[in-house]
């Protein structure tokens, strides 16, 4: 017995491996070269089409008397009738029965048959065609009529079965039975394509009238564009222009808001055109681009444009044109409201065409898109369209009451606690000031410190009040901007610049103590050079040098130095005199290099000793030392500083990355004499140690 393994219920006793198919095992080819004779496909399937046996066909039968006929007829008959009953859903059967039935003349027989089809299956309008056919071939009318009318009454939804009735009656003449089937077709209210070939028919026949009741019947039943553009173009043919215009009319009425409608208003036109009215022309035009949306009168624009350069003078062209473009710019606005490049844009041409209510109408559409998120790199382009609008309303409009508004709306509309724009409060000021309203101007200003103070509006407003000479004012604001910003050295600078224009030296002395002693400062250097120039230029050099000694104890830094020991090179120079004893110039010079050589020495000693790996701004300390030594001359002493100069060396070093060593690069290291000595002592240190150790291995 088989294994459970082999066994299968559905083979009964039989086993897999007795009903395996077994291939022959492909044969391992030894010698792979090519064969000498080669054997091409073409030789092969030509050798296959000569071995090809003969096709068995039955042998012919011949009929030669009625009862062999008989028994023919009897044996196919039979044949179809078992085959319909096999098959009876197998309309080709049907369709070969009748057919044979037909060609033994016996045309009772193949009726019958095309009747049992339908039987099976009416809705197939092909049955009910070919069935109509096999009348008509055959010459039985009233047959193939009854045949039709009883398609189109089960299948009035197919076309074809109305055209071919209608085809057989106006091929036997009966032009009234073809219109009484037409007008049967027209109550089911077919396709267009129906009601055209209806309205053909009786145009062939001369019937306009008639043709006409249909067209509006038509419309009626398909109040589409595309129907009342061939009606009036019917009306046209036949030299109905009033009726044509008549038709047009009609349609604008209903279908004015159709989403086809530009379709229908370039028909209109362009048969207004052909009747040379162009003045109507132009007018549908107009009133098409009027009222049509923008994004569905693309073509309409362009046929206007054509239009008026055929029939336009230059500034109907002109008009078309920034028509056209006004088209596109409308287009862009709509599909991204935010795009103020396309609103700029749109305004400029606008602005070109000069319409003023327009351009307003454009503007305010524009501001109207404010922006959606409350931060300010969003409403950096927005905030050009109102500075545009108040330019315009100011400039070419001249109307002062309405840019006064723009001015009041845009500062409502920006968010003053998150972000504002110093430009919109200087320009409102500003217009204020053109006006001679300087109350106004004050306001406007004031609401801005206290809203959103910023460094543009302190200077502005400063500067505004200094020229009409309100000093006390510029006093008040310089405090009040720096109650906003103490450590702005730049206010601090302007407000003692201020006060050394008005003579107030002490005044500016004690604004520049008040700055230097702020906690945290912007830019304290500038502070501290301002208030050194200042006691320069006073000619307080104690004073001078005092504030250079509490800088040095701030910062170290190399230019705090340079500039000390130049301040000392120079300040003899300047006229300085002794209060008792007139000096000669020349004790003068040596006595100012002195205190310059000392400023060095200090400066070089704590380089040496408090920070010496800044061994490149001790060089540059050393080279202003030596320039200095000798732009006096005589007096100076340079070699006294050459002997103190670094010599350069060229050094490697490496390139330290996140992934390790990447190479080297060259740096310039600075070698000073003392490092020199130092030098020299190790290597005769090492030397000896050297020689040492080798009298000790000798011996051993």
């Amino acid at each position: 017995m088989a294994s459970g393994r082999d066994s299968d219920p559905t083979l009964g006793y039989l086993t897999r491996k007795e009903t395996e198919v077994k291939l022959p095992r492909p044969t391992r080819v030894k010698n792979k070269t090519p064969a000498q004779i080669q054997i091409t496909a073409e030789q092969i399937l030509r050798e296959a089409r000569e071995r090809q046996e003969a096709e068995i066909r039955p042998p012919k039968q011949k009929i030669t008397d009625s009862t062999e006929l008989g028994d023919y007829r009897l044996r196919k008959r039979k044949e179809f009738e078992d085959l319909i009953r096999r098959v009876r859903w197998n309309k080709s059967v049907w369709v070969k029965y009748a057919k044979w039935e037909e060609s033994q003349k016996d045309f009772t027989r193949s009726r019958s048959v095309w009747e049992r089809a339908l039987e099976v299956d009416y809705r197939d309008h092909t049955m009910w065609l070919k069935y109509a056919d096999f009348e008509m071939k055959n010459k039985f009318v009233n047959h193939a009529r009854n045949v039709w009318d009883r398609a189109v009454m089960l299948l009035p939804r197919v076309d074809q079965l109305w055209y071919k009735y209608i085809h057989m009656e106006e091929m036997l003449g009966n032009v009234a039975g073809a219109r009484q089937i037409f007008e049967r077709w027209m109550s089911w209210q077919p396709d267009q394509q129906g009601w055209l070939s209806y309205i053909k028919y009786e145009l062939r026949y001369n019937e306009v009238e008639r043709a006409r009741e249909i067209f509006e019947r038509f419309v009626d039943c398909h109040p589409k564009v595309g129907a009342w553009i061939r009606y009036a173009k019917f009306e046209m043919k036949n030299g109905e222009i009033a009726r044509a215009r008549s038709c047009y009319e009609r349609a604008v009425e209903k279908l004015g808001d159709d989403e086809e409608a530009e379709e229908l208003f370039v028909a209109f036109a362009e048969f207004e055109e052909k009747c040379k009215e162009t003045e109507r022309a132009r007018c549908i035009y107009k009133y098409a681009l009027d009222h049509i949306p923008k994004g569905r009168a693309e073509e309409l624009y362009k046929k206007f444009v054509a239009f008026e350069k055929q029939y336009g003078d230059r500034e109907g062209i002109e008009d078309a044109i920034v028509g056209k473009r006004r088209f596109q710019y409308e287009d862009e606005v709509r599909k991204n409201p935010l795009n103020y490049d396309a609103w700029f844009d749109y305004i400029r041409l606008e602005e070109t065409a000069g319409n003023k209510e327009r351009i307003e109408d454009v503007y305010e559409r524009a501001i109207a898109n404010i922006p959606p998120a409350q931060e300010k790199r969003y409403w950096q382009r927005y905030i050009y369209l109102w500075i545009n609008y108040v330019l315009y309303e100011e400039l070419d409009a001249q109307d002062v009451d309405r840019t006064r508004n723009i001015y009041n709306l845009c500062l409502k509309i920006i968010p003053h606690d998150k972000f504002s724009f110093a430009k919109i409060w200087l320009m409102a000021a500003q217009f204020e000031i053109r006006q001679l309203d300087l109350d106004r101007a004050r306001r406007i200003l004031g609401s801005a410190i206290g809203k959103a103070p910023k460094d543009k509006i302190f200077k502005k407003y400063i500067e505004i009040e200094l020229q009409l000479g309100n000093i006390d004012r510029c006093r008040k604001l310089y405090q009040k901007y720096l109650e906003w910003s103490p450590e702005h050295c730049y206010a601090w600078s302007k407000f003692a610049e201020l006060e050394r224009s008005l003579a107030e030296t002490e005044r500016a002395r004690s604004i520049f103590e008040l700055a230097i002693d702020q906690p945290a400062l912007d830019m304290p250097e500038l502070l501290w050079k301002a208030y050194i120039d200042f006691e320069i230029s006073e000619g307080e050099y104690e004073r001078t040098r005092a504030l250079y000694e509490r800088l040095l104890n701030r910062t170290k830094h190399l230019k705090v130095w340079i500039s000390y020991a130049k301040f000392e090179a120079s300040a003899m120079e300047q006229g300085f005199q002794d209060s008792d004893v007139q000096e000669s110039e020349y004790e003068q010079k040596r006595k100012c290099l002195q205190r310059a050589r000392g400023v060095f020495e200090r400066a070089l000693s704590y380089f040496r000793t408090t920070a010496p790996e800044l061994k490149e701004e001790r060089a540059m300390l050393l080279e202003e030392w030596l320039n200095i030594e000798s732009s006096f001359g005589e007096l100076g002493d340079v070699d006294l500083v050459r002997v103190k100069l670094p010599k350069k060396l060229k050094k490697r070093r490496h390139i330290e990355t996140e992934d390790g060593p990447a190479g080297y690069e060259e740096y310039i290291d600075y070698l000073f004499p003392e490092e020199t000595q130092t030098t020299n002592l190790k290597i005769l240190e090492a030397a000896y140690k050297w020689k040492k150790q080798k009298i000790v291995s000798d011996e051993e």
